[in-house]
Order: C-alpha cells, then structure tokens, then sequence
C-alpha cells in the first residue's frame, strides 16, 4: 500500500533503525534527512561542510537547507508511492513547508508516528553508542543539548499532528524486534481505524 508516514522522536530514539524496517515491512520508500545529510557532508561541497558545522554542535541544520534537500527527494520518488520520512519535519516551519510539498502532489500524510523514550535512557544510549562508535558530536553536553532543542522545536509540531489526528504513539523501550512489531501493529491499527486499508 502507499502509505505516507513521518516517524518522529528524540536523538537516539531508534528513529533510523525502525524507520529502515518499517519502511521495509510497509513496502514504502525510506526517506532519511540524516542519510541526505551525511551524502552531502561526503561531498565535501560548501553546503557539506555548513551541514557538518551544525550538527558537530548539536544543532538543527537551517530550515531552508533542510526544506530543499527533502523537496528535491521527494520529486525523485513521487510521494504518491508511499514514504516514511525519517528526520523530518522537525520544526514547525517545516511542517508548514511539508504541507506545500505534498498538497503539490495530491499526497497528503496518512499517520506520524512518535517514538516516545525517557531523557535519560536516551543520554545512556548515546554516551554508550558514542564509546562504540567513536562519534566525536555525542559529548554528554552535546547530547543534552540535542534533546533540549528537541524539545524546544519539535514537540510542537506532535500537538499539530495530534490535532489533525494524525498521531500515533509508540513505546520506544525495549528490543528493536519488540518496538518494530509494537510500530507496525499499532501503525495498522491506526489506519485501519482511520479508513486506510493496512493490509
């Protein structure tokens, strides 16, 4: 089915690692902000090299970057296939350029799921991911402060989607295979309940 979906959640929510599988189980096209961003930082271009200063500090790379980069992958697929937008919106900006995005192409959202996970666990995760990884932007600093600009510019955008009744909820606890059958399960109940076949 051609689903569109946004997942959304704090750093270190697993976002990435469900958005792949889900995107996989749904049959849709996984579209990741992160991924378009490291393919730029890769690049090497002037444009790599802003993107790197943001993130290295923990901060949201400008709306405008941001609004491009998706605008053009979305062309590149045609959004009326079905998607799961990993990273993005994250700011209410962007969710008002979104709705442009999409109401240009007849595609509008079917669902945004949120992955819900305590600071805490999500501080211990990355400080653990960063040790592994050797990830020089995870610092405890860096990371408190990613979940403060969390806070401060995407949460407002869970009541918007929530007004739509667009919002599904999702325990984001447990093993990857426990928290991607709860958001698949759950996902499909939603659009069943909404008039979506999720079959």
């Amino acid at each position: 089915m051609n689903y569109r979906l946004v997942i959304v959640g704090p750093p270190g929510a697993g976002k990435g690692t469900q958005a792949k599988n889900v995107s996989e189980d749904l049959g849709i096209t996984w579209i990741s902000s992160g991924e378009l961003f490291r393919e730029a930082i890769r690049s090497g271009s002037e444009i790599g090299e802003m993107i790197a200063s943001y993130i290295d500090n923990g901060n949201l790379v400008p709306d405008e970057v941001t609004d491009a980069m998706i605008k053009n992958h979305l062309e590149e697929i045609d959004p009326r296939h079905g998607f799961l937008l990993d990273g993005y919106p994250r700011t209410l900006s962007q969710v008002d350029a979104l709705d442009s995005m999409l109401e240009a192409h007849n595609a509008p959202l079917d669902a945004v799921i949120e992955l819900k996970i305590p600071d805490e666990e999500i501080v211990g995760r990355l400080l653990s991911r960063a040790q592994k990884e050797g990830r020089k932007d995870d610092t405890e600093d860096v990371i408190r402060h990613r979940i403060a600009v969390y806070h401060e510019k995407t949460e407002p955008l869970l009541k918007v989607y929530r007004d739509r009744d667009l919002l599904v909820g999702i325990d984001g606890l447990g093993t990857i295979d426990e928290v991607r059958n709860r958001l698949v399960d759950n996902t499909r109940a939603f659009l069943r309940e909404n008039g979506e076949s999720a079959e």
